[in-house]
């Protein structure tokens, strides 16, 4: 499945903000390919240049414009398609492609999976997810999050990667919830007087579901356990293991969630990442998004006998081939994102070497640099970095990034942080 399957080299755009993990994956896949690419972020991008990728410069936090600049360079130079591996350049690819004339979701859809409360309000009756209301900041944080019920999470509607999130089971605790919000959004760069979101807390299992939609079909390329409990005050991902555990009619029930939910948005092209909680044999919705699974975690798929990656899979998707990518390479993958138990200047990341010498674990990443600030949960926005395994049970795989994980000493600031994030 490369440029040699119909004889044209086929040119992709690839919005890279400068702040992605994604670069390093998508431009390798893309060379692989045979895809001419050209990358669209604020600035040049060391690992494109190496291979020889194109280069737009664009405001990715602009998406209007950033768009426009998009739809210019295409008069001259003509794409088949436009890929947004991230939150930020989702709507920019969404608009550009669309006044383009190229297969693209529809840019209102995509403007939801990036605000919590207008993805809440589109999927309302549609498809079964948390009972929510919206507090502006001039409401009263306490009553609307007792009128939920508690307890209750609040979230920022502009921010990901679970970065604002907490559960309150008070008023006290809510109102104390909202002014952290609202620091986090200040410092963030958003307005602090955004409006949040307050969810009744859904118990339960969390799952991902990583799929691929093609004119409006969804496939489902896995779904992925997260072992660790997600119950607060903070909701730091850490492990992923696919193939999943579930019993498969809770499988089924999953996947059959996640159409619904990209049907009644009205998504239609491209990576979709949803977040699923299963609660007393019901699967609840607890996110959806325009884009594959984040950070470094997509090299935990690998797909049929020859391993192709998730980025392989998307590049080709959009670009309207098909691969049948039945069965997963390994027998079982994952990822586990390495926490940052504490706020201040790392200082260094011991027993690398002997995490990756324990069975199963195939590679360690540290991502954070030494002797930088690094932010835990809920006001960081990164995680430490990423440890990934493979192995022949999903049981084993989450041991052996268990294992892996406690051979990790981490030194922030002059003072040792204990490496059990729980």
């Amino acid at each position: 499945m490369t440029s040699c399957d119909h004889g044209v080299v086929p040119r992709v755009a690839i919005i890279l903000p400068t702040d992605t993990y994604r670069a390093r994956d998508f431009v390798p896949a893309a060379h692989r390919l045979g895809v001419d690419l050209t990358v669209v972020s604020e600035r040049r991008q060391l690992l494109a240049d190496e291979m020889g990728a194109g280069f737009l410069l664009a405001d990715c936090s602009q998406p209007e414009a950033a768009a426009e600049a998009l739809v210019r360079f295409a008069q001259n130079n003509p794409f088949d398609a436009i890929v947004a591996p991230d939150d930020q350049g989702v709507l920019i690819a969404a608009l550009a492609a669309e006044r383009l004339g190229i297969p693209h979701n529809p840019p209102f859809a995509v403007a939801a999976t990036r605000n919590k409360v207008q993805l809440r309000r589109a999927l309302r009756g549609k498809v079964r997810q948390p009972q929510y209301q919206v507090s502006d900041v001039t409401g009263d944080v306490g009553a609307v999050a007792s009128h939920v019920r508690f307890p209750v999470v609040l979230k920022p509607i502009s921010l990901s990667g679970s970065r604002g999130v907490i559960r309150a089971d008070t008023v006290e605790e809510a109102v104390a919830a909202a002014d952290r919000i609202r620091l986090i959004l200040a410092r963030a760069g958003r307005s602090p007087n955004e409006p949040i979101l307050i969810e009744r807390f859904v118990p339960g299992i969390e799952v991902a579901v990583e799929g691929l939609l093609r004119d409006g079909h969804l496939e489902v390329l896995a779904i992925m356990d997260k072992p660790d409990p997600l119950n607060g005050p903070f909701f730091e991902e850490t492990i992923y293991v696919t193939p999943s555990r579930l019993h498969p009619e809770m499988q089924d029930e999953v996947v059959s969630l996640t159409r619904d939910a990209v049907a009644a948005l009205g998504l239609v092209q491209g990576p979709v990442h949803a977040e699923v909680r299963i609660d007393r044999s019901l699967a609840v919705l607890i996110e959806l998004a325009a884009r594959p699974i984040g950070g470094l975690c997509g090299r935990a798929l690998q797909f049929g006998l020859l391993g192709t990656t998730l980025e392989e899979l998307i590049l080709e998707s959009v670009l309207g081939l098909t691969r049948n990518v039945a069965g997963q390479a390994p027998a079982s993958t994952g990822v586990m994102m390495l926490p940052i138990p504490t706020t201040g200047i790392l200082r260094a990341v011991d027993g690398v070497a002997e995490a990756q010498d324990q069975a199963g674990i195939t590679s360690v990443e540290i991502t954070a640099p030494i002797g930088e600030r690094i932010e835990a949960l809920p006001d960081g926005d990164r995680y430490l970095g990423f440890m990934f395994a493979s192995t022949d049970d999903p049981a084993e795989t989450e041991a052996a990034l268990r294992k892996g994980f406690a051979q990790l000493t981490i030194r922030i600031g002059g003072a040792q942080a204990g490496s059990d994030p729980h």
